[in-house]
């Protein structure tokens, strides 16, 4: 099958990309500096500036199944309201000239794989959500309700899903990323009291889940990108510690964090309980479904 790919190039993109082509997909990946990555079988780099061009067409052709990823990283700046326009952008404006492009012409797709984040979300409350729970409200909602509805609008796929994404644990990127060479060091630790909720899942299950998205016609809708164990920041904490054979003791107060990252501190200081009523349905079998297995995976490999 061809596949186009936004945000290939990206943290989950890249291995997505890897098992892709080992399943023997041909890939279109749109990025705005084709020209930095090497010639690949099977891999074409397309250039598109999501925000400044439009979307162009023959990118489209032979292309099947669309995996919509795009989107400016939420945890890496502070969110001034230029960051905050930013982010809306890059996943909004995008989207919405993808589905243009596709509704305005005669292209049919077998399936139609949009991002989204179970920040949509309500937080801090003590109830465990799932795809049928309503959303939240806030910025983060505002802007997944906001990213979802411009994929809603496609009406040339014979199957659109959207998968709404918790924390992704890698070890090259995102926040483990991050927080590996602090806990190695012994200064990681929890944050406050340690038992706001995290919800998290393995970088590799998330490819596969993906994947699974687009070979399964049985996929279809809203699904959460979440294993089926979230835990608390206390037993995440105590999980890296142990993976990375350190202590960690320190905690870091929450005014802190508020004081260094502003309104982006609720990435980490807000709490969510989210599971995959749907996955469960659809079968779907986790290879990291606890926090320790994931973490060993990471660390070691």
């Amino acid at each position: 099958m061809k596949i186009l790919i936004t945000g290939g190039t990206g943290l989950v993109g890249k291995s997505l990309k890897k098992e892709l082509l080992k399943s023997g997909h041909e890939l279109i990946l749109m990025t705005r500096n084709p020209q930095q990555f090497s010639q690949e079988e099977k891999v074409t780099y397309y250039k598109w500036d999501s925000i400044n061009d439009t979307f162009p067409r023959d990118a489209l052709d032979g292309v099947e199944s669309i995996i919509n990823l795009m989107g400016e990283n939420l945890a890496d700046k502070r969110w001034s309201d230029k960051q905050k326009e930013k982010l809306k952008n890059s996943r909004i404006i995008g989207t919405n000239k993808i589905v243009q492009a596709l509704n305005n012409s005669d292209h049919k797709l077998k399936c139609f794989v949009s991002a989204s984040a179970i920040g949509i979300y309500p937080v801090n409350n003590e109830v465990t959500i799932d795809e049928f729970t309503k959303n939240g409200e806030g910025f983060l909602a505002n802007l997944c309700h906001d990213w979802e509805a411009s994929a809603s609008q496609l009406k040339t796929s014979t199957r659109k899903i959207t998968i709404r994404i918790g924390v992704v644990l890698a070890r090259s990127g995102g926040a483990l990323g991050k927080l590996i060479p602090l806990f190695k060091m012994g200064l990681g630790g929890p944050i406050g009291n340690g038992q706001q909720y995290m919800s998290w899942i393995h970088v590799s299950d998330l490819v596969s889940l993906i994947s699974k998205a687009i070979d399964d016609e049985s996929f279809n809708g809203v699904y959460n990108g979440t294993t089926p164990k979230p835990v608390t920041n206390l037993e995440f904490t105590k999980a890296l510690a142990k993976a990375v054979q350190r202590p960690a003791f320190l905690p870091a107060p929450p005014f802190m964090l508020k004081l260094a990252m502003g309104e982006m501190s609720s990435i980490i200081l807000d709490s969510q309980k989210v599971i995959s009523k749907r996955l469960e349905e659809n079968h779907f079998k986790f290879n990291f479904p606890d926090i320790d297995s994931a973490l060993k995976d990471i660390i070691t490999n």
